[in-house]
């Protein structure tokens, strides 16, 4: 898990991701590619007779981050975002940039405060006004940076009390964890369906990268794996989800309501604690996408709670990954024929 939280992957940069879970994958199959826009895709054959129906978990690889647009006079570096990135988060962070000659630590700096107007004062900064300083001079920042070069949060993963986890990137790194957590629960159990594990591209950009794997795999049943809000003060107790919890099943009308009712049965049958996470509209998950490719897809989507989205101090539970993992893994090995073809029936209960 550290590991892959250390690791960096912005849009369009995810192969250091995707080649930690081949790794991680490599034990339970031999059947891992990589498609044309750098999806991972891996096959895990089920028991069932060919052709076996097939499910596909969907965990994005990507993080926020962001991309050089500009080298300032004395080597001061501008940036654009690459992802939802907050410009009240980036204020006094270290970040690496990440260049052809190598990976140089910077510090994103600001005008301090005895320098500001009282208005800059009582304001945020935006991106715009930020900039990078990777202590070179202007000559050599030149030489060694250019123009679109990606830049990502330097944080080490810390282990807090109680089963906690904080630092960058656990959007999505802790559903990965999920999905191997899931992987290694079905060695215990048998499942007749096709299971592929799939790690998405470019999800913070516009989940570009499921729409993709979807054509790829042409799956009968799609669940995405995320995050959701976790509970905090000022949080609104009815989109937010405490820590340790267990999963969030997803309702709304992106979401296929026999998988729900199956996910939710499955939880109730391992008495795994859960709660139903309400979408009315766009999820922002790449459930989104999965559910209209081709001629559609009955698509799931389950999320663990995570607190302070998008910054570089994102923290979860350990336990809500397992669990997540574990309900997916249940679910899966009841899944047969009868139950996808009856997932036709959209309107019948």
């Amino acid at each position: 898990m550290k590991g892959l939280m250390a690791e960096w992957g912005i849009p369009g940069y995810e192969d250091r991701i995707a080649a930690r879970l081949r790794e991680a994958l490599t034990p339970f199959t031999d059947d891992i590619r990589i498609d044309k826009i750098g999806n991972l895709i891996a096959k895990i054959e089920g028991k069932g007779t060919a052709p076996r129906k097939s499910v596909m978990l969907a965990a994005h690889m990507d993080e926020i981050g962001l991309m050089v647009t500009k080298i300032e006079p004395q080597g001061f570096l501008r940036v654009t975002r690459l992802g939802g990135v907050d410009p009240r988060t980036q204020v006094a962070q270290e970040v690496m940039v990440h260049t052809k000659s190598g990976d140089y630590v910077g510090i994103v700096g600001s005008k301090p405060p005895h320098l500001t107007s009282k208005e800059e004062r009582d304001k945020a900064w935006s991106l715009d006004e930020l900039f990078i300083d990777i202590g070179m001079p202007e000559e050599m920042v030149r030489e060694k940076v250019s123009v679109g070069d990606p830049v990502t949060i330097r944080r080490e993963p810390m282990e807090l009390q109680f089963d906690r986890i904080s630092g960058k990137a656990l959007d999505n790194r802790a559903s990965i964890a999920s999905v191997l957590e899931c992987v290694v629960e079905l060695q215990n159990l048998e499942h007749s369906v096709d299971v592929y594990v799939v790690g998405t591209v470019q999800e913070e950009r516009g989940r570009v990268g499921a729409g993709q794997a979807v054509y790829g795999v042409q799956p009968d049943i799609g669940i995405a794996i995320d995050v959701t809000f976790g509970e905090m003060p000022g949080s609104p107790s009815d989109a937010t989800f405490p820590l340790g919890s267990g999963p969030a099943i997803a309702v709304g009308p992106n979401i296929h309501r026999k998988i729900t009712k199956g996910l939710t049965e499955t939880a109730e049958r391992l008495e795994m604690a859960y709660t139903f996470e309400f979408l009315e509209d766009d999820t922002g998950t790449d459930a989104w996408v999965m559910q209209v490719q081709r001629a559609g897809v009955p698509t799931g989507l389950v999320s663990i709670p995570l607190r302070y989205m998008h910054t570089s101090v994102e923290t979860v539970r350990y336990s809500d990954i397992q669990e997540v993992g574990k309900l997916l893994a249940h679910y899966i090995a009841g899944i047969d024929a009868e139950y996808v073809e009856g997932l036709s029936c959209y309107l019948k209960d």
